[in-house]
């Protein structure tokens, strides 16, 4: 299906039946950017791992070509799962958001950390964008789940299953990403609910008392390079190390397109 340019169609749009009414930022692009016309084949994607390819209609319509319970590809979802927290930078995180769908985030959690961006910084909305656009692009049958922006402090103090993993510098003695993913017993975290969280703090740290809600919540502390990374490269580097590391665990090779 690699020569089908793909749409991402919200579940709840799908259950009315076979026939897709489109959204009119989507009729433009079918229409407009690729130029297609009534007759016309591309993917239809929930989501929620599964595909189908559709027929463009005279209108702004499209009818698939599967029934909704027969779809042409189904996917399970990943397990374990991977969860990135990155303390929202002053810039470049609509890079990480877009970075990390392609990379095979699950669940993206941006972090108003004591040394980070502002408020005023939050874009929720154009991450949200960001995230469906990459999804489409990169062939993803999961849409990777965007949490509410929540304050530093108060994620690093809850108490989590599977593996809490925090990126930290400057610490002697921290071991290597890829060697605390090592030491961690698989079986552990290859049920439905464990999986592995990575936080990634601001360009100045973590402050003392996000560094002590995580020690006291149990966070395990991570080095990701001998060199002080920037935010979104430490993140990017991060998940980037998660994913092969979950690739090697269910024996699948990682795919990493040419273009």
């Amino acid at each position: 299906m690699r020569e089908l340019r793909r749409l991402l169609i919200a579940p709840e749009r799908l259950a009315a039946g076979t026939t897709l009414a489109l959204a009119p930022e989507e009729s433009r692009y079918l229409s407009r950017v690729l130029r297609y016309g009534p007759g016309d084949r591309f993917a239809v994607i929930d989501g929620q791992g599964q595909l189908w390819s559709a027929l463009l209609l005279d209108g702004p319509q499209a009818r698939l070509e599967q029934p909704l319970d027969q779809p042409l590809q189904r996917q399970p979802v990943a397990s374990p799962w991977l969860e990135l927290a990155v303390a929202i930078p002053r810039l470049d995180f609509d890079v990480v958001v877009r970075m990390a769908c392609e990379l095979g985030v699950d669940r993206l959690q941006p972090l108003v950390a004591e040394h980070g961006a502002r408020h005023g910084s939050w874009k929720t909305a154009r991450w949200q964008t960001i995230l469906r656009e990459a999804c489409e692009q990169c062939e993803r049958l999961w849409l990777p789940q965007l949490l509410e922006p929540l304050a530093a402090v108060s994620y690093l103090a809850e108490a989590r299953s599977g593996l809490p993993l925090l990126a930290s510098t400057r610490e002697e003695q921290l071991p290597l990403l890829t060697a605390a993913l090592a030491q961690s017993p698989a079986a552990a975290l290859a049920g439905a609910s464990p999986g592995v969280a990575l936080a990634i703090g601001g360009e100045g740290g973590w402050s003392p008392a996000e560094a002590t809600a995580a020690d006291t919540a149990g966070w395990q502390g991570v080095s990701l390079s001998p060199h002080i990374l920037r935010t979104s490269t430490a993140a990017v580097a991060g998940l980037a190390t998660l994913v092969q590391w979950r690739a090697a665990l269910s024996g699948r090779a990682c795919r990493w397109p040419s273009a």
